[in-house]
């Protein structure tokens, strides 16, 4: 059986080079899928497969900054 990977915001935060505040605004939104084992207090957690899945398909547009 193999266990399944969760990531924390500042893990994955951390891995894709933006800001915490980044990652938590689009676990809100949908954007990215995630998950809130222990509820509110617990945080946020994404699953390894689901953030892989996320970089494939690129990041959201919106969050890009203008250059």
């Amino acid at each position: 059986m193999t266990e399944r990977r969760l990531l924390t915001v500042p893990e994955v935060a951390d891995e894709l080079r933006v800001t915490e505040g980044t990652i938590r605004e689009w676990l809100r939104l949908g954007k990215l899928k995630g998950t809130r084992p222990g509820g509110t207090k617990a945080g946020w957690r994404v699953a390894r497969e689901d953030l892989d899945r996320f970089v494939e398909a690129g990041r959201p547009r919106d969050q890009e900054r203008a250059g």
